[in-house]
């Protein structure tokens, strides 16, 4: 991440909405922009396969008997949207998988859902990029994945409606077709 680009637009962003980067208030804003840019986009720096690599230990399954479904929920993110880079907030998500032989960390599963969601991004992507890396990390094609949530390009511009959650669910392997496992997302 280019930190200096950031800084320069920025302060070049302030003059264009009519502001002085340099009043006392705003002197420091393009660096501390910089700073939360960094921070909450860290997720821009890898791939899906190497956010499965770094957050992929596993366990036997075999060792604790568990080759049932595995469900985490309430699992809590933020991203921005890469639309508007509008904050997506208040989301949950929901994972939901069948180990082949070895189980994840249940920290590593909140970790692959936060590093997902630190990029500019849809929120069907997100969905989508957890349940791959998820898939990969636990070496299982049976992963399902919900996530609900709300938009600030819906609640705070725009159509300005607060109440408004968006919910979207993502199935790989037997989540596509077996409801009883869909169930266990909800």
């Amino acid at each position: 991440m280019d930190k200096e680009k950031i800084i320069f637009h920025i302060k070049g962003l302030l003059e264009a909405i009519g502001e002085d980067p340099e009043r006392e208030g705003l002197r420091e804003t393009p660096q501390r922009v910089a700073d939360m840019f960094e921070e909450v986009l860290e997720g821009t720096a890898y791939t899906n396969h190497e956010i499965a690599q770094m957050f992929g230990k596993t366990f036997s399954s075999e060792d604790n008997g568990s080759d049932e479904a595995i469900v985490m929920k309430d699992i809590t993110v933020f991203s921005y949207c890469e639309h508007h880079m509008a904050l997506m907030y208040d989301m949950t998500v929901n994972v939901g998988y069948i180990p082949r032989g070895k189980v994840l960390g249940l920290s590593k599963i909140a970790r692959i859902c936060d590093m997902a969601a630190k990029r500019l991004q849809l929120q069907e992507r997100l969905g989508r990029d957890i349940a791959e890396i998820i898939s990969e990390a636990a070496g299982t094609p049976d992963v399902g994945v919900k996530i609900t949530g709300s938009h600030s390009c819906m609640t705070a511009r725009g159509i300005k409606n607060p109440s408004s959650r968006t919910e979207t669910r993502t199935y790989l392997g037997a989540f596509k077709t077996d409801s009883d496992l869909k169930k266990l997302l909800d």
